[in-house]
């Protein structure tokens, strides 16, 4: 073999592996981790799950503004409401992301297992849309959307 051919194939070799998805994908663990708006949701919810509701309010603004079939709800009402969901599972899905210079725009399904306020939660998936913004501190939600699906779909 050649050293030109050994270089080719080592070319190939590298070229081949650069695609490979063999270790998959590294989700962030921890808020710092996050790189994106995905990443920003999965901390979110993870804390949800994990009832660390300190954690948590530290990544939502003094502004935030939470929208629900309940009605339309600040930090305060938006963090007790949470607090009344119990997880036991969830699976998030079909994320768009928008960067609009220092805010994100997220869009994205979840589907969850547990109860709210003792209540069974249905089995169907849930359309969100959250924004976060970049500040000094990091990355902070400043609004939060729910659309739940009319009863029967």
């Amino acid at each position: 073999m050649t050293k030109y051919s050994r270089g080719c194939l080592l070319a190939c070799l590298m070229l081949t592996l650069a695609g490979c998805t063999v270790w998959g994908e590294h989700p962030a663990k921890h808020w710092t981790d996050a790189t994106g708006g995905e990443s920003l949701e999965r901390n979110f919810w993870r804390e949800v799950k994990a009832r660390d509701w300190a954690g948590l309010e530290r990544h939502v603004s003094d502004t935030y503004v939470w929208l629900a079939p309940e009605g339309s709800m600040d930090k305060a009402a938006a963090l007790q409401h949470l607090q009344q969901l119990q997880l036991n599972d969830y699976s998030l899905g079909d994320f768009k992301v928008e960067l609009d210079g220092s805010t994100l725009i997220v869009t994205y399904t979840i589907t969850m297992q547990g109860s709210f306020n003792g209540q069974a939660i249905p089995a169907t998936p849930v359309q969100m849309m959250s924004v976060w913004q970049q500040e000094k501190s990091g990355w902070v939600a400043i609004a939060h959307s729910t659309v739940v699906p009319p009863a029967g779909r």
